[in-house]
């Protein structure tokens, strides 16, 4: 059986186009789900508020998106890029942070 794969969005924040980063919008950093997994190349994995970070981005290019989709999966994940979050992304985060079988990092 295989790996199901990581839902994924791409972003670039606006005036910085060399700082590309990814939000896991199932994938929760907080005992609610309030925020979300995310990754970049400096730093690796954080916590977001996936709206806030939304509002202050724009949609990565393939190009810009590349080489971090190339780290995400040398470390493990099986990216599936999206160009926005579900509503059933968000409430499959808020589900599993509340879950008892989650253990936050």
């Amino acid at each position: 059986m295989s790996k199901p794969t990581d839902p994924v969005v791409i972003r670039v924040w606006k005036g910085d186009d060399s700082d590309v980063f990814a939000l896991f919008p199932v994938l929760p950093a907080d005992n609610y789900g309030d925020l979300c997994t995310s990754y970049a190349h400096l730093g690796q994995h954080g916590e977001a508020d996936y709206r806030l970070c939304m509002s202050k981005s724009r949609p990565a290019t393939a190009a810009e998106a590349a080489d971090l989709l190339g780290e995400l999966r040398g470390i493990g994940y099986r990216p599936r890029v999206y160009h926005r979050a579900t509503p059933a992304m968000h409430n499959t985060r808020r589900e599993l942070a509340r879950s008892d079988t989650y253990c936050h990092a």
